[in-house]
């Protein structure tokens, strides 16, 4: 993990931009965070595939609150394909044929969402683990791990798959393949799922149908009237609260560890 900028925010927050094998992300931290402190439980803040310039403003306010006002550490790093990385062809066909769709009017069948989700959940998990095992160690950060944002798809397999990875706070999205929905039951982490109930994009079924669907026997479902970007702005703080229940909790727990489960999922 290569460091390239680092600045002091007047939050007495410290962001950090760094490189990871060509994935750029961005790493913000308490100001006071030293070697000799507590470690920090860590915050992975994923997103949509519209690149880390565009998400920015978005990614930075919900990091900068998470870091300033309840000590966490919180990190993002660009998807594939997407900002200043590399296309892949079928990534970008897979595009093509959902706006064709949708402008259309018609439905979106299983074959797009399939093309269009799996390969990016399938490469971009792995890069999310290799960013997390070099976040963990650097000083002053050491767990236990939360997972915020979307795309879901990508939130349900690191749920899965990621035993450091206690808890997570979703936004329901309803391109999700039917593969997904099967991880979905087997998912076994505490899960707070943010809804917007007139989300024009997405299909409310289909994200009641996933929210039902998790296997967790702590899952809440935050619904709210209103569009895409029409979350209320004390959702941040109601999902910085489940974070700060089930991350302190585990710190405390596990003797300030790197927050791994014992349980099998």
């Amino acid at each position: 993990m290569h460091f390239s900028s680092e600045q002091r925010l007047d939050d007495d927050v410290v962001e950090r931009e760094f490189s990871l094998g060509g994935i750029p992300g961005i790493l913000w931290t308490p100001a006071a965070l030293s070697p000799g402190s507590a470690p920090a439980p860590l915050i992975l803040i994923g997103h949509p595939p519209l690149g880390l310039g565009r998400m920015y403003p978005r990614l930075a306010g919900r990091a900068r609150h998470y870091v300033a006002e309840y000590g966490f550490a919180a990190a993002t790093i660009e998807l594939p394909g997407c900002g200043e990385r590399p296309r892949w062809a079928a990534a970008e066909q897979a595009r093509a044929d959902l706006r064709r769709v949708m402008e259309s009017g018609g439905p979106v069948g299983g074959e797009i969402v399939d093309a269009l989700i799996l390969p990016l959940v399938d490469r971009a998990v792995p890069e999310w683990r290799a960013a997390l095992d070099e976040l963990l160690s650097l000083p002053g950060i050491g767990g236990p791990v939360g997972y915020e944002g979307g795309v879901i798809s990508i939130g349900v397999r690191l749920a899965l798959v990621e035993p450091r990875i206690v808890a997570a706070g979703l936004f329901a999205g309803s391109l999700v393949p039917a593969a997904v929905f099967e991880e979905a039951r087997r998912v076994t982490i505490p899960l707070h799922v943010l809804l917007q109930w007139d989300d024009e994009g997405n299909d409310r079924q289909a994200a009641l149908d996933l929210f039902d669907a998790f296997g967790s026997r702590e899952k809440t479902l935050h619904a709210n009237l209103g569009g895409h970007t029409g979350v209320p702005q004390f959702e941040l703080d109601t999902g910085a609260r489940f974070f700060a229940r089930h991350l302190k909790a585990e710190r405390r727990e596990s003797g300030a560890g790197p927050g791994r489960k014992s349980a099998a999922r």
